[in-house]
């Protein structure tokens, strides 16, 4: 079960995410992959979703992930070294992208095969866009992570551009669906990477208990 999150995971998550952060790799071929050295939490989600933007909010560090309202601007794995504690690794977004077929198709073949066989990786963030909810491509990747046992929490982004009863209510259908995903974690986190609302919690869950 999901740990409440309480003053002290707080206080953990602000002093991990307080560390120095900093780009170390971009990986655009499987070859290009760092060694598997640190703990790693993957950023993964439709494109235009926010992942850049979640990652800056969540480091504090305005231009640290390459962020553009230009769909599928991210063509590489990024790797992000948090204080030599873990990688922030930001994934292509899936759902578009200006390449040819075989391009995407090669990304998503790296994709997956980092998100099923990547020994450090701790657990992936699946970014939802709150004023669209889960689609079918989201479906499949959540069921991908299920087959191969992947951890992985879903996260809301955008969560100011909807009503606070919308967002509820999208919260609570969402954990209700998520009942039947055996390697998601039962809470939902609502986010606001432009008003920094639901941060500090993503932060006190991401951080090493």
């Amino acid at each position: 079960m999901d740990k409440p999150i309480d003053a002290e995971a707080l206080k953990r998550g602000e002093v991990l995410f307080r560390q120095e952060c900093k780009f170390v790799a971009g990986a655009a071929t499987p070859d290009r992959i760092p060694p598997p050295t640190l703990g790693e939490v993957a950023f993964a989600g439709r494109s235009n979703v926010g992942k850049s933007s979640l990652i800056n909010a969540m480091t504090n560090r305005k231009g640290l992930a390459r962020s553009s309202n230009t769909p599928g601007r991210t063509q590489q794995i990024n790797f992000f070294d948090l204080g030599g504690l873990m990688y922030l690794v930001d994934l292509p977004g899936y759902g578009y992208a200006a390449a040819s077929k075989e391009k995407i198709h090669a990304w998503n073949e790296m994709i997956r095969n980092y998100l099923r066989g990547r020994q450090t990786l701790k657990r992936v963030c699946v970014l939802i866009d709150s004023r669209h909810g889960i689609k079918a491509i989201d479906q499949d990747t959540m069921e991908m992570m299920d087959q191969s046992n992947v951890p992985y929490v879903i996260v809301l982004t955008k969560s100011d551009k909807i009503k606070p009863e919308e967002l509820a209510d999208l919260q609570a259908r969402i954990e209700d669906e998520l009942k039947s995903h055996p390697a998601a974690c039962p809470r939902v986190y609502a986010t606001s990477s432009d008003k920094k609302t639901g941060i500090p919690e993503l932060r006190a869950f991401l951080a090493p208990r």
